[in-house]
């Protein structure tokens, strides 16, 4: 059994069990959350599509922790300009558990 949900302005394919890094949600430590923007769910050959959103579905989850990303460094240059522009980014992210979905 898997679920498409939306989260942060993506989405991401889950499955029970299974740890995944998201935007940055705003829980604590050991918390459960539950996800209801599920777009689909696939039980075996039972597969309930939403239009946009399956209507009753949910996942829930645990927050294990929350982080910070790889560093992207950014680089800009305007040639014979004289211009040079270093920057850095770390994105916040939090790491969910999958414990249930439900339709």
């Amino acid at each position: 059994m898997y679920a498409v949900v939306k989260t942060g302005g993506k989405q991401y394919r889950v499955v029970i069990g299974e740890k995944l890094k998201v935007e940055q949600i705003p829980a604590d430590i050991d918390s459960q959350i539950v996800l209801d923007q599920v777009l689909m769910v696939a039980d075996g050959d039972q597969v309930a599509v939403g239009t946009p959103l399956v209507a009753g579905a949910t996942v829930t989850a645990t927050v294990v922790s929350h982080g910070r990303g790889e560093k992207i460094r950014i680089f800009k240059m305007r040639r014979r300009k004289h211009y040079q522009k270093h920057q850095g980014h770390r994105q916040n992210y939090t790491e969910i558990r999958i414990d249930a979905i439900s339709k």
